[in-house]
């Protein structure tokens, strides 16, 4: 399934806000140089003390225009910025439920502090493109167009210069060499290499790497603020542009038009309008060169997050048995499966493994031989190239991959715990937990004597990745977690990595009891004490 978004998708749900905003955008600017226009007019009339009622009209209407610019302004934000929220909650949703479904295989491209950067700079630039770019540029070509047409009709010659002087400022300026779209690549470069530093803070100290690290990074400081004041000089000299263009109309609106009141063909009255109106019409055109620069910029945010929503779908269907009962405990079955985490290479070729109903199996082999990525399969991460994958015997593809995660529960070698409490991180696995129900997990897991002896409990702070804990405390608490689910299958991915031998044979022994009578994967390249397991070999290569 393709992960594409266009951009009709993007602002589909709520395009009829859009338009309401527009309307409201056109009807505060067209008060306003309605506003200028009539206030032109009635000052050069009543400069020839016509009788009062001749003048009512223009009183009423600039009356209504000052009002209704205010009305119509108010209306324009608030429908505007609801519009975009409601693009801006939408795309949200789209990115996380297609991160979803990419994770962890289809991401293996992808950085982690990069992805951050994403998921929150990237995302609000949909919002500035809605809110200053969009409809800025559309209330300018309504009402600019309509302006041209009524100058034009009193003056040709103002018109034409009209017309011109937003072409330049709303076609031209944008076209001036800018660096914007280099912005988010290097924020996104910077991000990543500071989250870098500070997660490798001791190996950086340990290896006296850390000053080659902020070298780097002040590199990739100096190349963004570069690009940041080069921007800056960019958005200055568009403003300079702006104001010279309304200028230039407005003396060629005075010019022409002096010329025409000489003529007869242009009423006296009627001169301040043709001078003043340009002036009201560029103040609605002014946001237009710094609008080009957030397009440069929104533009470069939007690229990024299309190539998550494009990057290729590690499974290769959505199942189409999505009422399939599993209930027992299954068995699986790997036939002859290749695969790999990304296009064009293979991380296991032609494997081949049974994990009978209840049984307890260890797979062992090298590092980089593909155990994890054998895990990977079994619970749908990944999708095979060649070969099948069967949960009694129903190939794993035909079943939704949430369905599989239900039934086959894996603990990564590097499972995540959150910096919060031990009771938040157990919950993680099921939210409706009793205290009681997290006890009899901890204590499965052989944790539970530990905890009684905190002042604090089951409510005690684990710390960022655990880090109040020691290795054994972490990986048994994440063990704990997985126990509290309702999986048949359990999956344990290299459980004592890193891991004294007693305690690793403690750990293991722990976690086959803690098992009961549901299926057991243990990877691991340990070769000592797997009693009672069958042993599966996976060569490198």
């Amino acid at each position: 399934m393709s992960g594409a978004v266009t951009p009709y998708q993007l602002i589909r749900p709520a395009a009829g806000r859009l338009g309401l905003a527009l309307l409201a955008g056109v009807g505060a600017a067209g008060a306003a140089i309605a506003l200028t226009a009539c206030s032109a007019w009635l000052i050069s009339r009543a400069a020839l003390h016509p009788p009062v009622l001749h003048l009512m009209v223009a009183i009423v209407a600039v009356r209504a225009c000052g009002l209704s610019r205010g009305v119509f302004r108010y209306l324009e934000r608030l429908i505007g910025h609801d519009a975009a929220f409601r693009i801006l909650g939408d795309v949200r949703v789209r990115l996380y439920t297609r991160l979803e479904r990419l994770a962890p295989a289809g991401l293996a491209d992808f950085r982690r502090a990069d992805l951050a950067q994403r998921l929150a700079a990237d995302v609000d630039a949909v919002l500035d493109l809605v809110t200053r770019v969009v409809l800025p540029y559309a209330v300018a070509a309504v009402v600019g167009l309509a302006s041209v047409l009524v100058v034009g009709a009193l003056v040709p010659a103002a018109g034409i210069a009209l017309a011109a002087g937003l072409i330049v400022v709303g076609a031209g300026v944008p076209l001036l060499p800018r660096t914007d779209g280099r912005l988010a690549p290097l924020r996104g470069e910077l991000t990543t290499g500071v989250v870098d530093l500070v997660h490798g803070l001791a190996d950086l100290t340990a290896y006296e790497a850390v000053q080659s690290r902020l070298d780097h990074l002040s590199s990739v400081d100096a190349r963004l603020t570069a690009a940041a004041r080069r921007s800056a000089f960019v958005g200055g000299v568009s403003s300079a542009v702006t104001v010279l263009t309304s200028g230039f109309c407005v003396v060629v609106g005075l010019v022409a038009g002096a010329v025409a009141v000489r003529s007869g063909s242009l009423p006296g009255e009627l001169l301040a309008l043709v001078v003043l109106t340009p002036l009201a019409v560029f103040e609605v055109a002014a946001p237009l060169p710094a609008a080009a620069t957030t397009f440069a910029s929104a533009r470069a945010s939007l690229r990024r997050l299309a190539e998550v929503w494009a990057a290729p779908d590690p499974l290769v269907s959505d199942g189409d048995q999505p009422g399939v009962v599993l209930s027992g405990v299954p068995s699986l079955r790997l036939e002859g499966v290749t695969t790999g985490w990304v296009p064009g290479r293979t991380a296991v070729r032609d494997v081949s493994l049974v994990l009978p109903a209840g049984g307890r199996v260890a797979l062992v082999g090298p590092s980089g031989s593909g155990k994890s990525t054998v895990a990977a399969l079994l619970v749908r991460f990944l999708d095979p190239r060649s070969g099948r994958v069967t949960m009694d015997g129903v190939d794993l593809r035909s079943i939704p991959a949430d369905r599989v995660r239900e039934v086959v529960g894996y603990l990564p070698e590097d499972a995540y715990l959150f910096d919060t409490t031990i009771a938040g991180n157990l919950r993680i696995a099921r939210p409706d937990a009793t205290d009681a129900a997290l006890v009899e997990a901890l204590r499965a897991a052989r944790l539970l004597d530990w905890v009684r002896t905190l002042p604090d409990g089951l409510s005690t702070l684990v710390g960022e990745h655990g880090m109040s804990l020691s290795g054994g405390q972490r990986r048994r608490l994440a063990l704990a977690r997985m126990l509290l689910t309702d999986a048949q299958v359990l999956i344990f991915d290299e459980p004592a990595e890193h891991l004294d031998d007693e305690t690793a044979g403690a750990l293991t022994r722990d976690l086959l009891a803690a098992a009961g009578d549901r299926s057991v994967l243990l990877i691991t390249h340990r070769t000592d004490d797997l009693t009672g397991l069958t042993v599966a070999t996976l060569d490198a290569g």
